[in-house]
């Protein structure tokens, strides 16, 4: 019971980290563009990323807790190595400012935790592949959809002076922002929710089958609503300037974007990384000026470490089962 109770509360670690890493993407355009303060920006985030659990149904929490290991091999430790794996890989990439993925850490920890307790055959690899692919089309996605939605917006103001087309995509922003929280609370908090769900089968606590229960979903929401309030500055400037300079109306074309896609995933039950996400739809408005308005350098660099995020986490994990099973 123990142990059970570390485990649950090196997720809820985990999912405070979460929101801490990811912050960025839910106010990086919101702050660059000056519409909001920083502060103001990081409580209009944590609320969304909260009351998330009222929009959106669990497929999330189902597909990391069922989809991408056996559920017959998991055990504490194995749960416990990748947590701890996941939250060295948020807090290196946090410290470099890099916008990696919490998601795609997760399960790289739950898959080398796996892999190096019971084998290959451990590995739904069907699961990973789905996940693994939303590496390339979350960006994609976003990119596509954020070019399209601005190349509309730009056609429909073009009549509508400089200052006006500010004032109204200034309280505008605010709306698009909302949605990309609450997008990004539906989707990542779930994959928290997942792992104590599973955690809680694995020690006996209740059966397979078994609903996730309200207080599991209510202080996953709650741990990364708090991570976000309290920021991820350092990735704030790569998010939100290095990629591409932003306007007001740019800001928004990119968050609805960007809500749009999480909303699409999380409803069909994908774990999907907010970070990608918001990055391709801002480099998506960026191109709607000129290629080289965004410095797919500085791009390119995120890209990389996208691909090896889920090999790096899988070591880590590895290396901590073995840890585990040493010290418990």
């Amino acid at each position: 019971m123990t142990f059970l109770i570390i485990v649950i509360t090196l997720v809820l670690i985990f999912d405070f980290i979460n929101g801490f890493h990811d912050s960025a993407n839910s106010i990086a355009t919101i702050v660059s563009t000056k519409v909001l303060s920083p502060f103001s920006a990081v409580l209009l985030a944590a609320t969304f990323n909260f009351v998330a659990f009222l929009v959106f149904e669990l497929d999330v929490a189902k597909t990391i807790g069922k989809g991408v290991i056996n559920q017959e091999i998991v055990t504490m430790n194995l749960i416990a190595a990748a947590v701890v794996a996941a939250i060295i890989w948020n807090l290196i990439t946090w410290w470099k400012g890099i916008p990696s993925s919490s998601s795609h850490t997760l399960v790289g920890g739950l898959v080398g935790a796996a892999i190096a307790g019971s084998g290959f055959n451990a590995v739904i690899y069907s699961g990973v592949m789905k996940i693994a692919v939303f590496i390339v089309l979350a960006p994609l996605l976003g990119m596509i959809m954020s070019y399209i939605i601005s190349i509309l917006v730009i056609y429909l103001v073009k009549k509508g002076t400089p200052s006006g087309v500010d004032k109204w995509f200034r309280r505008l922003q605010l709306v698009s922002a909302s949605a990309f929280s609450l997008g990004h609370g539906g989707n990542d908090a779930q994959k928290s929710m997942g792992i104590i769900w599973v955690a809680l089968i694995a020690a006996g606590k209740i059966s397979s089958d078994a609903p996730i229960d309200l207080w599991i979903v209510l202080s996953c929401h709650a741990a990364i609503a708090l991570g976000t309030l309290f920021g991820g500055w350092r990735i704030v400037k790569t998010m939100g300037q290095r990629i591409t300079k932003l306007k007001p109306f740019e800001g928004f074309c990119a968050e609805t974007a960007g809500a749009l896609t999480l909303f699409g995933t999380t409803h069909f039950g994908i774990p999907v990384s907010t970070t990608h996400t918001i990055t391709g739809s801002i480099m998506g408005v960026g191109a709607t000026k000129r290629l080289t308005a965004v410095k797919w350098g500085v791009s390119g660099k995120i890209f990389i470490a996208w691909l090896l995020t889920i090999p790096v986490s899988a070591l880590i994990g590895a290396g901590m089962y073995y840890i585990f099973n040493v010290i418990f």
